[in-house]
């Protein structure tokens, strides 16, 4: 039996007064999972004016709430439907086209995704919009699919973001104009730029927008985006605890509060998101999400010495399935046995890592950047030269791709896989040199949103070489500064802890020791734990 509501009269004021629908009868759309053993569908709330037929409304405010939680296979097929019923529903094909660029803050579509977007603009360009605002929203979103096909994802971001701005000026009172003005305005931030202004600035918009909109998915989502820098993390938390709540039916949702949690060093409270995230990505098949949440859970439990958890993920994501149109799924695949590895100071086991094939030739610098870095420290310095000029030439060819971010990324692994294979071959000042230059490059820009943290922070790393090569003070140094961007790692608190202790510096050895041994989870036993716990015992 179809159940129809009485809708009150509408007034579409937005670029074209006096339309207006009165006494609309609604059909509700029927989702498959309801009744069929899942909880009822959870995706926040979301209202989108329109001039499409009323029989799509339910339809249409559902795929926008997808796009909003980045759910991109389902909103697709959300909007496609609702062209289905109403042919003539133009403001569907932004939708589809908006869907299809994929997450903003990745490295943007492949070519048949591209060609995809382009013909739902020209569809939705052909039904003729009835409203400004929604010819509007069309043209804003084909302005990222024009000019010739090698302009980087970022330069169509920022055309994007331009013409949402300008969408949002016209429009001032429109909240959903607002709202992805302020995302790709936070997506185009550059990550070199140090005071976060673009970011900032699209926050202080969104924080209005949570005031007026507390459970819209979009506006917490986007707000975690914001705030996920050093420094103001800790701002994004209201909006990392609400998200979950909000939209529970999305896998993204549910792990995107880990990038605030991850920032602030929060590891419990990261693992629990990405196990709920992970899971619920297994159930839908979303490929993507499940390794996405499984790169930041296998970084988590690394963290609390949980090298066991961590283990028997590392031994699952072989086995999920791997789209490599959307990078996060090969970079997973690449990061989570690297940083299983080198996290626990497996040197042999980085050495004989095998990269896999991907389009996108940065991930597969972290298998090189790993492995070049365990046989360095094996003693098998010629293996891992091999390696680092291997990534020089990934270097190159980013640099030749237009890839400047990712090209800074991989030069710093290879000045740091030159360093060791420098300090390994006994020319230990020129490792020093080599490193303190890495560290400093690395300095200049952030991590991706794409992952939870570099493989090792290059402060980090250098203190390890200080403190092999006896400057402990120096080491100490340079272990305190990696805390700055990323606190509470296990690797820079046992290192503080550690070089502390070899100047003799008690009271900031207790300190560090102390912090990890809180920290830490006490099923599993690495040794720097019970190195740490028998100081504390005699100190």
């Amino acid at each position: 039996m179809r159940i129809y509501f009485l809708v009150p009269l509408l007034t579409l004021s937005l670029g074209t007064p006096g339309l207006a629908w009165t006494q609309m009868l609604v059909e509700p759309h029927q989702h498959s999972d309801v009744g069929a053993g899942k909880p009822p569908e959870r995706l926040g709330k979301v209202s989108f004016l329109n001039s499409c037929a009323p029989i799509v409304q339910k339809r249409f405010e559902r795929g926008v709430a997808l796009l909003h939680s980045f759910w991109w296979q389902q909103g697709e097929k959300a909007f496609r439907e609702v062209l289905e019923v109403d042919p003539s529903c133009a403001i569907a094909t932004w939708g589809i086209a908006t869907i299809l660029i994929g997450n903003p803050f990745g490295g943007g579509p492949p070519p048949s995704q591209a060609q995809q977007a382009k013909e739902a603009i020209e569809r939705g360009r052909g039904l003729a919009a009835r409203t400004e605002r929604e010819q509007l929203f069309i043209e804003a979103v084909a302005k990222y699919f024009e000019g010739p096909a090698e302009r980087t994802h970022r330069a169509r971001l920022k055309s994007l973001s331009d013409a949402f701005a300008n969408v949002a000026a016209r429009f001032p009172q429109d909240d959903e104009a607002q709202i992805f003005a302020a995302l790709y305005l936070t997506a185009t931030q550059d990550p070199t730029e140090q005071t976060f202004a673009s970011a900032l600035t699209a926050a202080s918009v969104l924080e209005i927008q949570f005031k007026k909109h507390p459970d819209h998915p979009g506006v917490a989502h986007y707000l975690i985006h914001s705030y996920d820098y050093p420094g103001i993390a800790a701002k994004g938390l209201t909006a990392a605890k609400r998200y979950s709540a909000i939209a529970p039916s999305a896998p993204h949702a549910l792990h995107m509060p880990s990038h605030i949690f991850t920032r602030i060093g929060d590891w419990q409270d990261s693992i629990m998101s990405n196990q709920r995230s992970a899971s619920a990505a297994r159930t839908e098949s979303a490929s993507v999400d499940q390794l996405h949440a499984m790169d930041y859970l296998v970084y988590a439990y690394l963290q609390l010495g949980r090298d066991g958890d961590a283990k028997r993920v590392v031994e699952e994501a072989p086995g999920v399935p791997v789209d490599d149109g959307a990078r996060a799924a090969p970079y997973a695949i690449a990061a989570i046995p690297a940083r299983y590895a080198i996290e626990r100071g497996a040197w042999s086991e980085a050495s004989r890592l095998e990269p896999r094939p991907s389009r996108f030739s940065y991930t597969t610098a972290f298998t090189l950047f790993a492995r070049a870095l365990g046989a360095a420290r094996s003693g098998e310095a010629d293996a891992a030269e091999r390696d680092v000029e291997k990534l020089e030439h990934i270097v190159d060819e980013l640099k030749s791709a237009n890839e400047e971010y990712w090209a800074v990324e991989v030069e710093v692994q290879r000045l740091e896989g030159a360093a060791w294979v420098a300090y390994s071959t006994g020319d230990r000042n020129a490792a020093l040199k080599l490193m303190r230059v890495a560290a400093d490059l690395e300095d200049k820009s952030e991590k991706s949103a794409i992952s939870p943290g570099r493989l090792l922070p290059a402060h980090e790393l250098l203190g390890d070489m200080l403190v092999e090569s006896g400057k402990f003070d120096d080491a100490f140094a340079e272990y305190e500064r990696a805390q700055v961007r990323d606190p509470n790692r296990f690797r820079s608190l046992y290192g503080a802890g550690q070089s502390a202790a070899m100047s003799g510096n008690r009271s900031k050895a207790r300190y560090y020791f102390a912090r990890l041994n809180e920290m830490v989870d006490a099923s599993d036993r690495r040794p720097e734990i019970e190195t740490a716990r028998r100081y504390l015992a005699v100190h």
